[in-house]
């Protein structure tokens, strides 16, 4: 049997899954990773946790999985995205905590390139919009406020990584530093057009271009673990941002597949093949992981708060004592009787861009209960991802395209059968679920077994993947446009005037 090893590295935990050559999990193994907080909108990591956590999840899973380094064919990498670590190249410790990607110190920076007027060329190069969630600015930021960082960064003796990269030189015993295309595409300092780093983007945030690891497809020989840390070299042969990894590992291979991830929030991305697309419609361009040689694309939209309005049911309103009541609540009722709520707690994101709104509860009765305003807030998190997926139709369409015809789902709250049967009644197209919802680590898996010759090609990863059910509309689209229609009404009004 030939088992793969994939290392989840998320923001609450890491994880770390052997799967065998099907690609289904044989163990698995989890720690939690602690939050630092430092003032009001500042998120940190500790580096040295992320590694410790990491590589004492990977020994667990191939301890439990009862097999050796020498039974792994190869090594994938996913993590979170944009957290940034800078690190001393001869001692290999981090100056500084890591930059967690929620983190918004380096806000004012993003607004001074705003003013300066620089929002269209970065968009053009990278796909982005100007936002402190990227790495670019988190970045400046270490230098401009680590005593002695920006000197000894010009020097060549620190450098800077995503969280995969600093994963891989600890991994490598410091011989290799290197990111893959979607981890890059995130920092705000790649040029998705040329594969590269971007000098004029690196001179505009004073960015000494001797920090940068070297860029390689997702595919990739990354090099080796030192034999010491999991009893024999394995081979890292795959690397992806979570959700790029996660798109890859729903075998969303071809322009027009998508899938969403309901997490805490909500991630859809839709490959759009070799072709470079810029959203007219309030979403990213981002690279997709690459398996071959040729640049791949795909357009993302983030939804701030998922399934973080069921913590609310449960810790704001004390509705429910586990999350996992939520469905049994709304279920009591046949809909949500006629109750609408937005829960833009911090906003709302992707298509809106709405920072200023706030969460509201519209269409109250005298005779509305809990039960409704659950089921409420549950559909709000199928509401806010039809609105995406009409967002990337409209500009797959534009671009000569057609719509997208399935959404392919992960993430915890996909298990919520009420919600994933909505969000299709929405959408009036399939939505389905895979067998293996372990999609982000699977996608690293897959990468990894492509770079090291398990699997020939990515049409054999599509026989592999199965679905566990799928969903089809019941509502006549009169019906579902109407309520679209509702919910659009129901976000004009969250936002607060003046």
């Amino acid at each position: 049997m030939t088992y793969l090893l994939a290392l989840d590295q998320g923001t609450s935990s890491s994880r770390s899954i052997v799967f065998d050559e099907r690609g289904r999990i044989v163990a698995q193994a989890q720690r939690e990773l602690p939050q630092i907080y430092p003032r009001p909108g500042w998120v940190e990591h500790d580096p040295r946790e992320i590694w410790r956590t990491q590589l004492a999840t990977a020994q667990d899973a191939l301890r439990e999985a009862r097999i050796t380094a020498q039974d792994v064919r190869a090594l994938g990498i996913t993590n979170q995205r944009e957290t940034t670590v800078l690190w001393n190249r001869r001692t290999g410790q981090p100056v500084h905590h890591a930059i967690v990607w929620q983190d918004r110190r380096a806000e004012p920076a993003c607004a001074q390139l705003r003013e300066q007027g620089h929002a269209a060329a970065i968009q053009a190069k990278t796909g982005l919009l100007i936002d402190a969630y990227f790495s670019g600015t988190k970045l400046q930021w270490l230098l401009d406020h680590v005593p002695g960082a920006r000197d000894a960064a010009e020097a060549g003796e620190l450098a800077f990584g995503t969280v995969d990269s600093w994963l891989i030189w600890q991994l490598t015993g410091g011989t290799r530093h290197v990111t893959d295309v979607s981890n890059a595409s995130r920092t705000m300092l790649f040029n998705v057009h040329t594969n590269q780093w971007d000098d004029e983007l690196l001179q505009l945030l004073r960015i000494p271009r001797a920090l940068m690891p070297e860029v390689l497809p997702s595919a990739s020989d990354f090099g080796a673990t030192d034999a010491a840390l999991l009893g024999g070299p394995i081979a890292i042969g795959g690397v992806a941002g979570d959700q790029q990894s996660a798109l890859f590992g729903q075998a969303c291979f071809t322009a027009g597949m998508a899938k969403n991830t309901y997490g805490t929030g909500c991630f859809m991305l839709m490959h759009t093949g070799s072709r470079f697309q810029k959203s007219e419609n309030g979403l990213l361009t981002t690279s997709a992981a690459q398996a071959g040689r040729s640049p791949e694309y795909a357009m993302e939209g983030s939804v701030f708060v998922g399934g973080a309005v069921v913590q609310w049911l449960r810790d704001g309103l004390r509705a429910i004592s586990a999350s996992s009541e939520v469905q049994a609540l709304a279920e009591s009722v046949p809909d949500s009787g006629g109750v609408m709520m937005v829960p833009a707690f911090t906003g709302l994101g992707a298509p809106y861009w709405k920072p200023d709104a706030r969460g509201t509860i519209t269409g109250l009765t005298r005779g509305t209960t809990i039960a409704h305003i659950a089921r409420a807030a549950l559909e709000s998190i199928a509401y806010q991802s039809a609105a995406l997926l009409a967002a990337m139709s409209r500009d797959a369409v534009a671009a000569g395209g057609a719509p997208v015809s399935e959404l392919r789902v992960d993430g915890g709250a996909c298990v919520n059968d009420l919600l994933m049967q909505f969000q299709a009644d929405l959408l009036g197209i399939p939505v389905v679920r895979p067998a293996v919802v372990e999609t982000t680590a699977l996608g690293a898996a897959y990468l990894a077994g492509l770079a090291s010759g398990v699997y020939a090609s990515t049409d054999e990863l599509s026989a592999l993947w199965q679905a566990e059910r799928r969903f089809t509309p019941t509502l006549p689209r009169s019906q579902a446009e109407a309520l679209m229609a509702r919910w659009e009404h129901a976000v004009a009004q969250a936002v607060l005037p003046g």
